[in-house]
């Protein structure tokens, strides 16, 4: 058990009191599809902690942080209303929270990247989100569903429907939300969906988007810790730019280096050596991971030779 005061700013727990006062509080999803990624992102960043068995308080080591292990969906309100400095989670919970205008959002992450969407079952007679106005959706984020088929309910239902009080009836399920419409809950439902096996796997399919969603690093407007957020979110964008590239190491002839620094122009631009053999330079690039292969058989293709590929760990770019 904790408490966490803007005032005090101290734990208790059944094993010890930690003081808090002089660190900077940071909202980490305790579990979850955004967890692990989390935890990479703080091993990458050079964020060392060590989390005591059931404490979800875990000061860090090397800098005057502590790490406050929440639930994703609490931790934008949280962060909106100063308990702790900063946050990592989805951009779905801080629409849902209602808290996109109390939070800054820095930096968006790049992982834990699904969609809400409108799931209605294959065999049913909905085909599109329109032929749902009017019925029943079951979700767990009644916030964003009920704004998304409030527009629908204002395009689509009849002037009659809408004297009469008729409107797509949106409840809320805290979990098994792709259950709902075998167990004659609902016509539809509103739910992330990443790679779509459950959502298939409940025999439903996705109809509309309400929107996109990923990790996103948010602070609180009012923090006083300016200077060691900004440490943080550069340690931080630092990894995932070393996660997006590699650094690219050949030898090609000066007569071909034109045509090469186009192959490889580099994030501002490329380091060129030259060496003993004056006919030869040696050319270093940072360049996108994901293209590597292909810009490797281009440099191949106009005579680069020992083209390499080194591993980045972390950078400031």
């Amino acid at each position: 058990m904790y408490h966490l005061s803007k005032r005090y700013r101290y734990v208790i727990t059944p094993f010890s009191s930690i003081s808090l006062s002089d660190r900077l509080l940071f909202g980490i999803p305790k579990k979850g599809r955004l967890h692990e990624h989390c935890l990479s992102l703080l091993n990458g960043a050079d964020i060392n902690f060590y989390r005591h068995n059931r404490l979800d308080i875990a000061p860090v080591s090397n800098l005057p942080i502590a790490l406050v292990f929440l639930p994703a969906a609490d931790i934008p309100k949280y962060v909106a209303d100063g308990n702790v400095d900063l946050g990592i989670t989805g951009q779905d919970m801080i629409l849902e929270s209602q808290a996109e205008e109390r939070v800054e959002q820095l930096l968006d992450l790049g992982f834990g990247k699904c969609k809400l969407q409108v799931q209605v079952p294959i065999k049913s007679n909905i085909k599109k989100v329109e032929d749902l106005v009017g019925k029943r959706v079951v979700s767990s984020f009644v916030v964003l569903a009920s704004a998304y088929f409030e527009e629908l309910d204002k395009k689509y239902l009849s002037d009659d429907q809408k004297k009469e009080g008729k409107k797509t009836k949106i409840e809320y399920v805290s979990g098994s939300v792709e259950a709902a419409c075998a167990l004659g809950l609902a016509d539809g439902i509103v739910d992330l969906v990443e790679s779509g096996e459950t959502m298939r796997a409940a025999g439903l399919h996705a109809i509309s988007t309400v929107c996109n969603t990923e990790a996103i690093l948010i602070r609180n407007k009012h923090s006083s810790n300016d200077s060691l957020i900004a440490k943080i979110t550069s340690r931080i964008k630092g990894v995932i730019a070393a996660q997006k590239y590699v650094l690219l190491n050949y030898n090609i002839q000066r007569h071909s280096l034109s045509k090469a620094t186009k192959i490889t122009p580099g994030r501002q631009a490329p380091t060129v050596s030259p060496l003993d053999n004056g006919d030869w330079v040696e050319v270093q690039s940072m360049v996108c991971k994901d293209e590597v292969a292909e810009i490797m058989d281009k440099l191949e293709e106009i005579g680069a030779k020992d083209i390499l590929v080194f591993k980045i760990d972390n950078c400031r770019v």
